[in-house]
This record gives C-alpha cells, structure tokens and sequence, in this order.
C-alpha cells in the first residue's frame, strides 16, 4: 500500500484502514504491481483462470504500457510470494472523474478466502488517494457469485445493461455464449460503499420486499420462466452455476441468457434501476419515480 502524507483526507485514511485489514483477514499482502517480473506473474495468473494461452486477456506490453501510464494494476501475493490474485484498471476520460476496473482473476485454488474483496479495497484506496470518487466495471450478470459479490459485498450498483460487448470470447469462463454484461459504478465514498467496506463487514442483501413479482423465475427442470413484467419490485432469477451450465448443457445455458437479457434489458429502459442481489430470488429490480 502506498504512504499516505498527513495531508490525506479521512476518506483515503479509512480506506487504507479497510484494505489492510482485509488483506490481513484473507492472509496476503496487496500492493501496487509495476516491475516486469510481477507483471509477468499477473499474466500467468490469467492465462491460467481463463484458459488462453494463444489469446491471452492481457500482454505483457499492454500491462507495462498501462502502468507506465500510471494506471491501476495491482496484486494479492500468499507469504511464500506467489500471485494469487490480480486487477487491472485504466482511467476514464478526466472529465469523469473514474476508472475502469477491466479484468480482475484470483487463483481457484484460494476460492472462499476473500481474495478477491481485499484486492478491490487495495483498489479503492489507490484510487482515492489519487483523488479519484468513482471505480466502474462490468461482469456478466448470469454468474450469481459475481452479482452477489458486486452489488452485496461491494455496494456497487449496475447503470447500464450491455448485449454481447465483447462479441465471441471462447475461453474457460465465457464457452461460446453472448458476453452480455452488466456495466456498474463504485462510488468510494458513498454511505453504502464505507460501509460494505468497513473493517468487519459481511455485506448484507437487501431483504426481498414484500409483493415483488417474479418477472423471471426457475423452472423446476432449472429452466428460465418468465413471469410478469411492469411490477414496482421485480425479480430476476438467474441459475446457480451458469459455468458449469455452459458445458453440460449450452442451449439451456443460451435460453438463460436471452430470456435474462430481455428481462433487465426492457425494466431497465423502462426506468426501472437494480438495487441488490438475493442468492434465491436474483435481481431484486425497483420502479423509480
């Protein structure tokens, strides 16, 4: 973690706060990644999670140029000095005052460690020592651990519902399906966000409210249902594990991803905004004044 001067603001401090603590919860050390060799582990890392060695997600060239730049990339490394967990930013135009977190991956083989929460809190504060109030990335909506993880334990909330934004990306993670995507925005120091991001915190779902309506609902062959469209509270249900769907049965893992698509696609140009995540009922979706 970098130095802060005496001069930071008590924001950048409780974050710097926060991301210790959290790294220390999860057993690594998160710092900034700027030197060859451990640009080189971040890409060895990604090559692993998503199974790209001939198409990698990243360059190396790409990562250097990025962090010469001064961009984000940094990286969760186990006592014995191995990578286990990497993200990778770059800014927004500088009227925006944001950045754009574009690829993040932890090693498999630390799932349920909180790798992940404490390489985005590293994040949050890099960033907000650089004066910087806003972190936005997307992810694909059908993946339920990554909707709880964004919008649960981070605070982040979705703006924008995005149809196959990358086009094909064969690989571990995406099979042959639409890369549709859910872009959010991490405000770092919104009320919620210090919140998810306190020293302790186990990131609370929203309760589902009463009288929501099932706009997208699983069959139980485990198959998408769509329900009723134009409720105050809708849900969105996604299916438990669309990775595994992907491969045991890729046109129901397809049927998911349209029938998702349309559902959040028109309650969101209908006005409508998602405010959480329930790991049973999906997408808890609210009509706005």
């Amino acid at each position: 973690m970098d130095v802060v001067t005496d001069t930071a603001l008590p924001p950048q401090l409780d974050a710097v706060r926060d991301a210790e603590s959290a790294a220390a919860a999860s057993g690594v050390v998160v710092r900034e990644l700027t030197e060859l060799a451990d640009l080189e582990q971040v890409l060895r890392l990604y090559v692993r999670v998503w199974g790209r060695s001939d198409n990698p997600p990243m360059t190396l060239e790409l990562l250097r140029a990025l962090t010469k730049a001064g961009n984000y990339v940094g990286g969760a490394f186990v006592p014995d000095g191995r990578l286990v967990g990497a993200c990778v930013g770059f800014f927004h135009a500088p009227a925006d005052d944001a950045m754009h977190s574009h690829i993040a991956a932890v090693d498999p083989a630390m799932t349920g460690r909180s790798v992940g929460f404490a390489v985005k809190l590293h994040q949050r504060a890099w960033a907000l020592q650089r004066n910087v109030s806003d972190v936005a990335w997307t992810f694909d909506p059908l993946v339920s651990r990554n909707a709880h993880f964004n919008l649960v334990k981070l605070a982040a909330r979705p703006v924008e519902y995005l149809p196959n934004f990358y086009g094909p990306m064969v690989d571990l993670i995406n099979g042959a399906d639409d890369t549709d995507r859910l872009l959010v925005r991490w405000n770092l120091v919104s009320p919620a966000v210090e919140r998810a991001c306190s020293a302790g915190a186990s990131g609370t779902a929203e309760p589902v409210p009463p009288g929501a309506v099932t706009a997208v609902g699983m069959g139980s062959d485990g198959s998408p249902v769509p329900g009723r469209m134009g409720a105050d509270v809708s849900l969105v249900a996604v299916p438990d594990d669309i990775s595994a769907l992907r491969t045991s049965d890729p046109d129901l893992a397809h049927r998911w991803r349209t029938t998702v698509r349309d559902a959040l696609s028109e309650l969101l140009a209908d006005g409508a905004r998602i405010t959480s995540f329930d790991r049973s009922a999906g997408y808890v979706v609210r009509r706005t004044p």
